[in-house]
């Protein structure tokens, strides 16, 4: 007879995380082996304890779950990514999907659906909040040149634009050309605007 499903809970709310463990145990198919709350620690965690499943949120401390997705399926053959998340942005399911995630679930649905979703991914198929999938199958293609889109990037977590420009080996005055152009092209007010919309749309 094949054993429960193992799962890894990366979540930094200790609440939530406490919540996701006890109801999920309840189920008799499925069983938690671990939980982690930052995102430099989803990593060896899935190493040392091989789950089956990892549920993944997306903003931790110490990094975004996004950026494990990749590392994670190297590291564990056989282990599965399911995000879960307040954050239903369709940029993020597009980054989350490209990185090899199997499920993209948002944490408004009740702990049955999560289960199910869990089974099904093990079971091969991709799993993603209908809602969201439709509101992805909308955006459209990045109106940003790949330098544009790099400067944007750079710009992130209140970066000047001398780190940015040092950063990106390119002059101030240039670094400045490309968010104007970016600003320009994504209809906002400023950098911090023009670095949100691109995010949100995917495009970064």
């Amino acid at each position: 007879m094949t054993g429960p499903i193992t799962i890894l809970i990366a979540e930094d709310q200790r609440m939530m995380r406490s919540a996701l463990t006890t109801l999920l145990d309840l189920e008799v198919d499925l069983t938690v082996i671990g939980g982690v709350e930052r995102g430099d620690e989803v990593l060896a965690a899935a190493t040392r304890l091989r789950p089956d499943i990892v549920l993944l949120d997306i903003e931790l401390p110490g990094g975004s779950g996004l950026d494990v997705i990749t590392p994670i399926l190297q590291a564990v053959p056989g282990c599965d990514v399911v995000v879960v998340t307040t954050f239903g942005r369709p940029g993020y399911l597009a980054r989350a999907l490209a990185a090899g995630a199997r499920g993209f679930l948002v944490k408004d649905d009740p702990v049955e659906r999560l289960a199910a979703a869990i089974r099904r991914v093990r079971a091969g198929e991709r799993v993603v909040d209908p809602h969201l999938a439709a509101e992805a199958l909308g955006v459209s293609t990045s109106p940003l040149t790949d330098r544009e889109a790099d400067v944007l990037r750079a710009s992130d977590a209140g970066a000047t634009i001398a780190d940015i420009a040092e950063e990106l080996s390119l002059s101030p005055s240039t670094v400045r050309n490309y968010l104007s152009d970016a600003i320009g092209k994504l209809g906002v007010r400023n950098r911090v605007e023009a670095f949100t919309a691109a995010r949100d749309r995917g495009w970064l």
